[in-house]
């Protein structure tokens, strides 16, 4: 009776598995594909000549690799001051006492329940104003602004779960505020900021709105840009674009695969703990 439960606990495993690759093979499936094979009623259809060239498009025509270097410079800034920021105000909040701290803590998580992209207008016309748009300044505040409130939060959970005593001991030993939060408190609380780490760059890795509103310079544009470069009026190199999106999705599949274990730790201990 328990090799039958474990046999199907491993069947229930493995369709689960392969619901979650699924769209990962139906795009890697069509990044094959000549753009006169798509047009039929099947779900999947591999070619009998793969196109190999719709990738050499997409690196070439899709101009990726500049738009793959400002992806990383937006996304690399846009974590650094999330982490900077979220371990700062979470500090603050859990550590140090002072007046209206639960107002303000209140007013930062606030910013969980606000879409990115509600923001999209107020931000145009800010920027628009203090010469912002076309920049990437234009695209690494409203990133940062987004992503701080979630990581002050996972922050937050994860300091309540870290003995005081330890900060105590560094103040008797002479350490400065800036040496316990970047030196002690920093080091203990890795797992969390590389869950935030992580959070952030899917979002701005993916991010294609706000981006197409605030830019419009070619020099400065992101990734799903790419994308873009094959769409026309009246017709589309879609097996191009496809293969835009595997090349895309293989930097936040591999950051996620080496980093899963320490983003579990990061969400739970939190929780579980704080």
């Amino acid at each position: 009776m328990k090799n039958k439960h474990k046999t199907m606990l491993w069947i229930l495993f493995i369709l689960v598995a392969f619901g979650q690759l699924f769209p990962l093979i139906w795009l890697f499936n069509y990044s094959l594909l000549n753009s006169s094979d798509f047009f039929s009623s099947s779900i999947l259809k591999w070619p009998s000549q793969p196109e190999w060239q719709n990738y050499v498009n997409a690196w070439v025509d899709g101009k990726f690799p500049k738009y793959l270097f400002n992806s990383v410079l937006v996304s690399t800034v846009t974590i650094l001051l999330t982490v900077f920021l979220s371990l700062s105000l979470a500090y603050a909040f859990t550590r140090m006492q002072w007046k209206m701290r639960s107002f303000f803590f209140t007013l930062i998580l606030l910013g969980i329940m606000i879409p990115i992209h509600a923001t999209l207008l107020p931000n145009f016309a800010i920027f628009k104003a203090i010469g912002l748009t076309n920049s990437y300044l234009g695209l690494i505040i409203p990133y940062t602004a987004v992503s701080v409130p979630l990581g002050t939060f996972i922050l937050s959970g994860f300091l309540r779960s870290i003995p005081s005593a330890i900060e105590e001991s560094a103040v008797m030993d002479g350490c400065s505020i800036y040496r316990i939060v970047f030196q002690i408190i920093m080091p203990l609380t890795m797992p969390a900021l590389v869950t935030i780490a992580v959070t952030t760059f899917l979002t701005c890795w993916n991010e294609f709105i706000m981006a197409a509103t605030f830019l419009s310079k070619d020099s400065l544009k992101t990734l799903p840009f790419s994308v873009m470069n094959f769409a026309g009026q009246y017709s589309s190199d879609y097996g191009s674009q496809f293969a835009v999106m595997v090349l895309t999705s293989i930097p936040a599949i591999i950051i996620y695969a080496l980093f899963n274990e320490q983003i579990t730790k990061g969400v739970t201990a939190g929780a579980v703990k704080g």
